[in-house]
C-alpha cells in the first residue's frame, strides 16, 4: 500500500482549559469526518481516525456469524492448541 503523507503546521486553539486546532473542510470531506473521532496517543506522535461506519454491534456479530452457517465440529479438537504446560492460561499456574 503506498502511502503519502502531508504535513501542515496548525495553531493550538483555546477551548476552556483545553487546547484544540482546527481541521480544514476539504480535510474533513476527503476522510468522511463530521463528529466524532478516535484519538490514538503513540510514543511520539498523535493519530486521528474516523469512526469505523462498517463495525458491528455484538448483536449484529452474533447474527452475521449465524448465517454463515460456518462447520465448528471440530473447534474442540483444536481448543487447546498452543497452550503448553507453562502458559499462564493453563491450570491456573503462573508462567516462570
Amino acid at each position: 500500500m503506498n502511502q503519502s503523507s502531508q504535513s501542515r503546521e496548525v495553531n493550538l486553539i483555546a477551548i476552556g482549559n483545553s487546547k484544540g486546532i482546527r481541521i480544514p473542510k476539504a480535510i474533513l470531506d476527503k476522510y468522511g469526518w463530521s463528529d466524532r473521532l478516535t484519538m490514538e496517543e503513540l510514543e511520539e506522535s498523535i493519530v486521528l481516525r474516523g469512526k469505523e461506519k462498517n463495525k458491528l454491534s455484538w448483536e449484529e456479530t452474533y447474527r452475521a456469524m449465524a448465517e454463515e452457517s460456518e462447520d465448528w465440529s471440530d473447534f474442540e479438537a483444536v481448543v487447546g492448541d498452543g497452550l503448553d504446560s507453562r502458559s499462564p492460561f493453563h491450570g491456573g499456574m503462573a508462567y516462570r
